[in-house]
């Protein structure tokens, strides 16, 4: 009997170290994925980011409207940026990042002042050019703020002040982890309130792309948002960041969604304080009053046009749908941009009208 114990507890020793290792390796495993998916310092080393880049540009519709339309738009904003008077801000997250947004202002302010804080900024005023429109300006993951000085100069010639920050961890801005929208809408109420600090009167637009979009849609769904943020145009939003990691494992890492995606949310929380799982745009709009244009590209194939459609869906508020045919992701704008760009006036100019 002494001996079969011996040997039963020796099976059991083996059984138990073996599950550790397969434990700790798949710990291991899902550490990596967290960082490849979420940390542009490891991604860039892992060459993830010119992979993640070059899949989502084959990924896109390629017509000759599109490309000559997008050159064309380009050529306008290098013009604009010659000459347009823009300031370099930076202000201080809740946990202590430094984040960085370049401002548009209209008139003829200072001329590209740079290297000051937004507070400091704020302190020394704007000129007085009759207008209270603000837009922000959101771009999408793995991105960065010049992608959007396109919006950014077509914005202005509206008669807006412009805003465009570099989310967390990207561009310019400091960041552990990329925020899928979580931590980035706590950041977009600081840029809110910045301008705020300027004009007390102000009509905010939150303008986003992508993950840009889905940040500007979690901010409409907190009770705190102040009454001056007006209106939202979301183009190509995810539903939320469980279920775009749920389908993307597979096409990124070759991988499959369960257990690897739960067990994500948990390593995240213990490493970037949040869970994927809190990154619901679809639970926000749903809490939300702020009126919603949602625009998104028919042949989209990063973000199913599927997540527009249930967006809208359950949107509580205002809301406006645009589906543009032959058009791929965050390709709206260039494959009918007369339709965009039309439809985002007439929605603001009613929108702000009335509120």
């Amino acid at each position: 009997m002494g001996k079969r114990k011996r040997k039963v507890r020796r099976i059991l020793y083996v059984v138990i170290g073996i599950a550790g290792i397969f434990l700790a390796l798949y710990f291991l495993l899902v550490n990596f994925l967290v960082s490849a998916a979420l940390v542009p310092s490891f991604m860039k080393r892992l060459d993830a980011f010119a992979r993640i880049t070059d899949e989502s540009y084959a990924a896109q519709v390629q017509s000759l409207d599109i490309r000559e339309n997008g050159k064309a738009a380009l050529a306008e904003t290098k013009e604009w940026l010659e000459t347009a008077d823009r300031r370099k801000l930076s202000i201080q997250s809740e946990d202590g990042f430094m984040l960085v947004a370049e401002m548009f202002p209209l008139g003829a302010g200072r001329q590209k002042d740079a290297g000051h804080s937004a507070q400091e900024d704020a302190a020394k005023g704007a000129e007085d050019t009759g207008s209270h429109r603000w837009v922000i300006l959101l771009h999408g993951y793995t991105g960065w703020k010049e992608e959007l000085y396109p919006l950014a100069y077509w914005y202005q010639g509206e008669g807006y002040h412009v805003l465009a920050p570099d989310l967390r961890c990207q561009g310019e801005s400091e960041g552990d982890f990329i925020g899928m929208g979580w931590t980035d809408h706590f950041d977009c109420m600081l840029w809110i309130q910045y301008i705020l600090s300027r004009d007390g009167n102000a009509q905010i637009v939150l303008h986003g792309q992508s993950m840009g979009a889905a940040t500007a849609l979690m901010a409409t769904g907190e009770s705190t948002l102040p009454d001056n943020v007006k209106a939202v145009v979301s183009d190509c939003s995810y539903t939320d960041a469980y279920s775009m990691f749920s389908e993307k494992i597979g096409e990124w890492f070759g991988l499959p969604s369960f257990p690897l995606v739960d067990s994500a949310c948990l390593v995240l929380k213990l490493r970037g304080g949040y869970n994927l799982k809190d990154a619901s745009a679809l639970d926000a709009v749903a809490k939300s009053s702020t009126p919603t244009l949602f625009i998104h590209g028919e042949e989209d194939a990063m973000i199913s046009v599927g997540m527009s459609r249930q967006l809208y869906a359950a949107a509580a508020g205002e809301k406006e749908l645009l589906i543009v045919e032959n058009a791929g992701h965050a390709q709206s704008q260039d494959k009918a941009p007369d339709t965009y760009y039309g439809t985002i006036r007439k929605f603001l100019d009613e929108t702000l009208a009335e509120h």
